[in-house]
């Protein structure tokens, strides 16, 4: 069913015990000739209600809602849907918040300033990850996957590649690959250059 130049609204409440009678009635009384509803939490990406929407939305449209939590889980996401709706030349509209309206100039540049405010705690997001990782690098905290050996396994490694077995037949007996014992060997500080595996002699 194709829309024009109309009022749609979108109705959600996150559990089966909640009505939807509230927003039915307030969404029919601003004016929308059809609401899509559906029952899903606010945190699940897949709303296939509102999917329908989208995808059946003409240019003049406008999505109205009774409140933004209803129809968006975070700022981002708001912003996301409203860019959507935009893409598809349509407006977005709640009936509590009158400032998110993006068929005024004044609900876009709202949107806009919000867009503004995302990117910013998001940058700060990074800015926090990155001096955390510093600072922590800085205490000794290694990131990425843990050694696949332990220093008892290496010092075995060691040891017997020492007496003469192969790095190949070492890295079995610690059933490892040997190249990632060959990584160990060759990572140690305390080898000379003599000791130093130079590969497998198997």
């Amino acid at each position: 069913m194709h829309f024009c130049d109309m009022l749609i609204g979108y109705a959600r409440v996150s559990t089966d015990d909640q009505d939807l009678r509230l927003q039915r009635a307030a969404l029919k009384e601003a004016g929308c000739k059809r609401t899509f509803e559906e029952k899903v939490s606010g945190v699940k990406r897949d709303r296939p209600e509102l999917a329908k929407i989208i995808e059946q939305l003409r240019d003049d449209d406008t999505v109205v809602v009774t409140r933004l939590d209803r129809l968006a889980r975070s700022t981002r996401d708001l912003l996301d849907i409203a860019e959507k709706l935009k893409e598809a030349g349509a407006g977005l509209r709640s009936l509590a918040e009158p400032w998110a309206d993006t068929t005024s100039s004044a609900g876009r540049m709202v949107l806009t300033v919000f867009a503004g405010i995302a990117e910013f705690e998001r940058e700060l997001i990074q800015q926090r990850t990155s001096s955390g990782r510093i600072a922590a690098k800085a205490r000794g905290v290694r990131f990425g996957r843990p050694p696949k050996l332990t220093p008892d396994q290496v010092a075995l490694g060691v040891r017997l590649v020492g007496e003469g077995t192969s790095v190949r037949e070492a890295a079995k007996l610690l059933k490892c690959h040997h190249a990632t014992l060959y990584r160990a060997l060759s990572g140690l500080s305390t080898w000379s250059d003599d000791d130093r595996p130079s590969g497998d002699s198997s």
